[in-house]
């Protein structure tokens, strides 16, 4: 009986704990299903997630964009030598994107210069654009307007023909045409009268001669004639620099033998009357570049004398010279001071002909000459014979690197 009762027992607790065991199962079953849903993200957190991710990819895109417009000017400002704006744009590109000058693409064009492409695209000759646009504002047109009223007389009132005899002025005789392209961005009219065909042709006249009187292939205009046929520049001077090294004497004690660097220019400045003036000093330009500014240099050791522009048959510009000291001024015959003696006349005369290679080196054009031959003529009075020798180009002779001068232009003597 109690054994039974015992049974009893223990088969009842047994179906107690059946019901509890299976609502275990179900809650966990229930916390695993929860749970593995709080894991999988729902639709609408995933575009959350995206729309940040692409926000933030378009915030770094933005910034990416500033920072290379900024290292971009900062390029620009450093190439025209503005050294302290461009470490300012250097610095701010920097602050945004760290890393900005491996992410460049030189080779993209700008947005600056995607906007002059369309522009160039809408308006393909702007100077017929502009005649027709001062056609169209009046039957009577005028170059220029006073931008506000005023007393004097306005500038606007001169005729064309003396308009175009004060641009003439402004280029003088020296052939300064970056003055010319300056003043044509005053106004349209202004622009109009730079574009002058006759104006250009006088430049071309003065530099290549005779010889080219008409248009030649491939320009199409006397303009693009004179911006882009190779010829030297008048308004500075080449400038070629040699250094070289040189033993000195041995001291004494054989310990310390020194040695010495030695430095020297060769300066070569270009007329538009076919002169050229070419000296050899160890002087820095800063000391030599104001004394050739005119021919009437009183620099003992100038050369002076006449070039000419060949145009060879491997298409090649060349520039051909023949150079010598300056004469002096002839003395008077008979002096005051008895004890005065005429200076004899030299037994011999010596000139120099060189041969320069014109080229373009960089962004300018017609920047650089390069040595192609150098000799020196020696004529004897009494037997009237010339002995020429002929000089090896080698390391020695450095080519000739343009640098502008704006005093050279500075004031107009003549006019075009």
């Amino acid at each position: 009986m109690a054994d039974n009762e015992a049974d009893f027992g223990g088969t009842v607790e047994d179906e107690d704990e059946g019901p509890e065991e299976s609502d275990l199962q179900g809650e966990l079953n229930a916390f695993r299903v929860q749970w593995m849903s709080e894991l999988l993200p729902s639709p609408g957190a995933r575009g959350q997630y995206l729309q940040s991710k692409g926000q933030k990819k378009t915030q770094e895109m933005v910034l990416e964009e500033k920072a290379t417009e900024l290292f971009l000017r900062a390029v620009h400002e450093e190439q025209i030598g503005a050294v302290y704006e461009a470490i300012k744009y250097y610095r701010m590109a920097l602050q945004l994107v760290p890393d900005i000058e491996s992410k460049i693409n030189y080779s993209r064009p700008t947005d600056a210069d995607k906007m002059m492409e369309q522009s160039d695209a809408d308006i393909e000759d702007l100077l017929s654009y502009f005649e027709q646009q001062l056609t169209l504002e009046s039957s009577y047109p005028k170059f220029c307007v006073p931008e506000v009223d005023m007393t004097q007389t306005h500038i606007s009132v001169l005729p064309r023909e003396i308009l175009m005899y004060i641009f003439r002025w402004v280029v003088s005789s020296e052939l300064d045409m970056r003055a010319l392209e300056q003043l044509s961005l005053v106004c349209r009219g202004f622009y109009i009268c730079a574009r002058d065909p006759e104006i250009w042709r006088s430049a071309c006249l003065k530099v290549w001669g005779k010889g080219s009187t008409k248009l030649s292939k491939p320009y199409t205009t006397w303009r693009e004639m004179f911006l882009q046929k190779p010829r030297v520049r008048f308004d500075g001077v080449y400038i070629s620099k040699i250094s070289y090294i040189r033993q000195g004497e041995e001291s004494l004690d054989g310990f310390y033998r020194p040695w010495q660097q030695v430095e020297y220019y060769r300066y070569l400045r270009f007329f538009p009357d076919g002169q050229v003036i070419m000296m050899t000093t160890p002087e820095d330009p800063l000391t030599i570049i104001p004394h050739l500014k005119t021919k009437n240099t009183r620099l003992d050791s100038i050369l002076l004398g006449h070039y000419r522009l060949s145009q060879e048959t491997d298409n090649q510009t060349k520039v051909f010279a023949v150079l010598a000291k300056k004469k002096e001024e002839k003395m008077n015959e008979y002096t005051r001071n008895r004890f005065s003696r005429r200076n004899p006349l030299p037994d011999a005369e010596h000139s120099f002909h060189v041969g320069l290679q014109l080229s373009s080196g960089g962004r300018q054009c017609s920047n650089k000459l390069m040595w192609v031959h150098h000799s020196c003529h020696i004529k004897y009075r009494v037997t009237e014979e010339t002995v020429v020798t002929s000089f090896d180009l080698d390391k020695m002779y450095t080519p000739f690197f343009f640098a502008r001068v704006k005093s050279y232009t500075a004031f107009s003597n003549q006019p075009l």
